[in-house]
């Protein structure tokens, strides 16, 4: 029996493309990308202006944790040739996957509305005019480019604007900066207590530890399967193929997760180095952009408007993306980016439905940095159901054969999701 029937729809389309090794660290490396979305700038550059350096423990320590369940998530993808919520639906019962992925829904909306929000703000803080104009148009453009066009075709410009968000590490060798004390605070923070300090935890776990990124990378390994003749998943290839297909997982994860945790971990310090010195807190665009005053001068704004503008840009697609192969999964729906409107239409209409439910949200007059704020706490919280179930059938034979997640691997997925778990919990247990 050919694999391509052993496949779900979302896997049962062929492109021809040859690819290289190289060309084919994809999923990792753009998953890390779409990470440090506008939500993610918003909510390092408030932990650094507001906390100073008592949080960079924080990026150090949820690279490895962040790096198993990617990896675990992708490595599901590969091997039975099947997204995250075509996996859920065989391996347990139907109301668990609904209800995941009406979560994972709930809080990719939020996101998406955050992010809109952010990217109207940025363009406002260089032109003026009306914020909410500015959101309406950028939803309906990221959405219409999302039907006609593949995500690959434009994806590979827009990583181009995330560039500037290396100004961030600029700036940090630029101002004045006590690096023993950098080091200090990361192996010997100064944590506290209060409600405040641990919201702002789970809230940067929540933007580096998100659902919709589970979803994606899974579903994009499934892509990359289709995407080469030839290809099977790895319960079908010979040994020496799974294998040297599991190391490019490990190596593109390690890869994309350093470069997304990297740069937040120095988010966190520019904003920290810069704006938390000066006592200034982050409530607008404005004072966010202050951050990249000493290395961009007179054009801070229009550095900080094009990272928000252009990692928003490609975040955008991931979260809708990821609430549609979901939501394909779960209903048996054909869904690819790939694939044209006409061959599936529920997908589409799923990242439609998404990208409209963000639109509408920006509508309740959200405060764009608030917004960025409480979407990645909203992330953190609803990591934690799904985080378990991909670590039940990671770690399951029946699901994953000899590549059931074994050793340093499962140790790294559970304990990630045990302190996501405890960061969550303890959000709401009085100081």
């Amino acid at each position: 029996m050919a694999d391509n029937q052993k496949l779900e729809p979302e896997a049962a389309v062929t492109d021809r493309t040859e690819r290289s090794w190289l060309s084919r660290l994809g999923p990792g490396l753009v998953t890390g990308g779409a990470d440090d979305d506008p939500s993610g700038i918003g909510t390092y550059s408030q932990a650094g202006a507001k906390f100073g350096l008592s949080l960079l423990w924080t990026l150090l320590l949820t690279y490895p944790l962040m790096v198993a369940i990617q990896m675990i998530s992708a490595r599901i993808g590969r091997v039975t040739g099947r997204g995250l919520a075509s996996n859920m639906r065989a391996f347990g019962p139907r109301w668990i996957v609904i209800v995941l992925v009406l979560l994972l829904a709930i809080a990719n909306t939020i996101n998406i509305a955050a992010d809109l929000a952010a990217m109207g703000a940025a363009i406002h803080l260089l032109v003026h005019g009306p914020e909410q104009l500015y959101t309406v148009a950028l939803g309906a453009f990221s959405a219409i480019v999302q039907i006609c066009l593949p995500y690959e075709s434009y994806a590979r410009f827009l990583k181009w604007l995330t560039i500037v968000l290396f100004t961030y590490v600029a700036v940090a060798f630029v101002v004045p900066v006590d690096w023993s004390q950098v080091a200090l605070s990361v192996v010997h923070p100064r944590a506290q207590l209060s409600g405040e300090y641990l919201t702002t935890i789970v809230a940067v776990l929540g933007t580096t530890i998100s659902p919709y990124l589970f979803f994606w990378q899974a579903s994009q390994e499934v892509e990359e399967l289709r995407s080469k003749p030839g290809e099977h998943s790895l319960r079908w290839v010979s040994s020496f193929r799974a294998y040297r297909q599991l190391d490019r997982i490990t190596a593109d994860t390690w890869i994309g997760m350093g470069v997304s945790n990297g740069v937040g971990f120095f988010i966190m310090l520019t904003a920290a180095a810069t704006l938390h010195v000066h006592h200034v807190s982050i409530q607008t665009s404005a004072d966010a952009a202050k951050a990249l005053t000493p290395i961009a001068g007179r054009f801070a704004a229009f550095v900080f408007a094009a990272g928000i503008v252009g990692t928003g840009l490609l975040a955008l697609p991931v979260l809708a993306g990821s609430a549609a192969y979901g939501a394909a999964g779960a209903f048996r729906w054909r869904g690819s980016l790939s694939l044209h409107l006409t061959l599936a239409r529920e997908f589409y209409s799923v990242i439609v439905l998404a990208i409209l439910g963000g639109v509408a949200v920006t509508f309740l007059h959200l405060d764009p940095v608030k917004a960025l704020y409480w979407s990645a706490v909203i992330n953190g919280l609803a990591a934690v159901p799904v985080m378990i179930v991909v670590m039940l059938m990671g770690t399951s034979r029946r699901m994953m054969g000899k590549f059931a997640i074994s050793g340093l691997l499962k140790v790294g997925g559970w304990t990630a999701t045990a302190f996501m778990a405890l960061a969550a919990i303890g959000m709401f247990v009085p100081a």
